[in-house]
């Protein structure tokens, strides 16, 4: 009887502690985006958001972000939508592109911890975004027009 009291106690913890927990975060696939500006190549190491729950978490919670390293949105088709930076705690570049990997526009946004966040849209479809760390895009000469391709690891 006592075991079964002793079990019964830890699996009612195990559970409660379960149940409030914070949401788990989300694996990404990782992969490579080579940014192509005039006769220039840049690669990047970057996670790869597919998923709706993988975009919905994107870099939020992050403290940093490598040089070379950025996050990749990848959506099936064409979509139009926008952006926010609720919970991001690092500026970021992003860049929207579309089937060809053509860049579209690029925006510098700002970490927010409000319900209040300033919006980040394109204003037209796109197929993909690019998140690397403020300043990288003027730094590099990445401008509209310029083309990202992304490939699996």
């Amino acid at each position: 009887m006592r075991g079964f009291l002793v079990f019964l106690l830890v699996a009612s913890t195990l559970a409660l502690g379960a149940r409030f927990a914070p949401e788990a975060a989300q694996a990404f696939s990782r992969g490579t985006a080579t940014i192509t500006t005039g006769d220039r190549q840049l690669v990047l190491q970057v996670e790869r958001a597919r998923t709706t729950e993988q975009r919905a978490q994107g870099l939020m919670g992050r403290r940093s972000l490598g040089p070379r390293a950025g996050m990749v949105f990848e959506y099936a088709s064409p979509t139009n939508g926008a952006f926010w930076m609720k919970n991001t705690l690092i500026p970021l570049d992003i860049a929207f592109y579309d089937v060809r990997g053509r860049i579209l526009r690029t925006f510098t946004m700002t970490p927010c911890r409000t319900d209040d966040c300033p919006l980040y849209d394109p204003g037209v479809a796109f197929r993909g975004a690019l998140e690397v760390n403020a300043g990288s895009f003027r730094r590099w000469g990445v401008k509209r027009g310029d083309r990202i391709v992304v490939r699996a690891r």
